[in-house]
């Protein structure tokens, strides 16, 4: 709809789509099928070559074989080195930084752009970041700080040219902003139960997992985050693997989870730190001290629950407030929640995955605009 002059109103036209390149087309559904399938580049090409036989997304000018070589050519897959002979293909490094971009914008990308690094508190102090305001000098102000264009002319309006002086009154200094930072641990589940009942929970989980972690490399490079999975265990992941994460045939070790966390968590040196938990199940196995595991899937083990109650404490007496993403609705397990979340005095919401994104962003910036102490 355009707007010709204010005599002639409005002239309506047929919406056309922006002009998309055959590859632009392909690739923008690719990236969901390599995302499905973990990484697996030859389920999500067989996965691309049934849909276009349903919905004829390529022409005899482009086949999904060019596609196949235009990739190649771009970088986006290369070929393997295993010396298996197999001719297989990898996705490279370029395409797992634009499933991370692809997961940023489809979760984040209502969000305002701003400057790197911008989280904003309500202090004001000594940093390296300009707040662009002026205040005046002050005993203990670093003397770099003093601007001396404006400290000049201060004095030039308060002395005159004539017989020009400059006192510590004339003396202005340009304000600093106090920038906090964070330190995040994402805790994902990939216990069986996140691909069972029919829901695929742990696709949308590693998409937030890649959003929040492009979202931080690209306006937040100051703070941290690290990613671990638990399911018997606890082990953390690079970011760059988060397109291969999968389920596996796992309990759900939630103590194990959180201890490996808080020993990350340790070893920063922001005064922030946090952890934002996504599960979708009860607590159902634990560590003994002769390497064993117990385990018990039916029901709310008091035994398991009270390890879970002990560590979700500790990390309150070091400050660390865990944030839980309960991906199901079931009362029954929110039982346990809420006393978890109770003995850590942190955050819990019972969402499902449509908005699971954008809760977890709102969580991460409130959190980084005080000091958790």
């Amino acid at each position: 709809m355009s707007k010709t002059n204010r005599n002639k109103g409005f002239v309506f036209k047929q919406y056309e789509a922006p002009y998309e390149t055959p590859f632009d087309k392909l690739f923008e559904i690719f990236k969901e099928l390599i995302t499905h399938t973990s990484g697996d580049f030859d389920e999500a090409i067989d996965w691309l070559r049934q849909l276009d036989k349903e919905f004829k997304l390529t022409t005899p000018e482009y086949t999904i074989d060019d596609f196949i070589e235009d990739l190649k050519n771009k970088g986006y897959i290369v070929e393997r080195v295993d010396g298996s002979g197999d001719g297989g293909v990898d996705i490279s490094s370029k395409l797992e930084k634009a499933l991370r971009q692809n997961a940023l914008e489809q979760i984040f990308g209502n969000m305002r752009k701003g400057t790197s690094g911008n989280h904003k508190t309500n202090y004001s102090g000594r940093s390296d970041e300009s707040s662009g305001d002026f205040r005046n000098y002050q005993y203990g102000d670093s003397l770099e700080k003093i601007s001396v264009t404006e400290s000049l002319k201060n004095a030039q309006v308060n002395h005159g040219i004539g017989d020009f002086s400059l006192s510590e009154n004339d003396l202005v200094v340009e304000d600093t902003q106090f920038k906090s930072q964070m330190s995040t641990v994402l805790m994902i589940d990939i216990s069986h139960s996140m691909i069972l009942y029919g829901e695929d929970r742990i696709t949308p989980a590693k998409k937030v997992a890649m959003a929040l972690s492009e979202l931080i490399l690209t306006r937040y490079p100051k703070d941290s985050l690290d990613v671990i999975v638990f399911g018997n265990d606890a082990w953390p992941i690079e970011i760059k693997d988060l397109p291969y994460l999968q389920v596996g045939p796992f309990h759900t070790n939630t103590v194990a989870g959180v201890q490996l966390a808080l020993d990350i968590l340790r070893r920063k040196r922001h005064a922030n730190k946090q952890i934002f938990m996504i599960t979708d199940g009860k607590p159902s196995c634990l560590n003994m001290p002769d390497g064993s595991y117990y385990k018990n899937p039916m029901g709310l083990d008091p035994f398991i629950t009270s390890k879970c109650y002990s560590m979700a404490a500790q990390a309150r007496k070091l400050g660390i407030p865990i944030t839980t993403f309960m991906i199901t609705s079931d009362p029954y397990l929110q039982e346990f929640v809420d006393e978890f979340t109770a003995s850590n005095r942190g955050k819990a919401y019972y969402t499902g995955l449509g908005n699971l994104g954008e809760m977890i962003f709102t969580d991460y910036e409130d959190n980084r605009r005080k000091r958790i102490r």
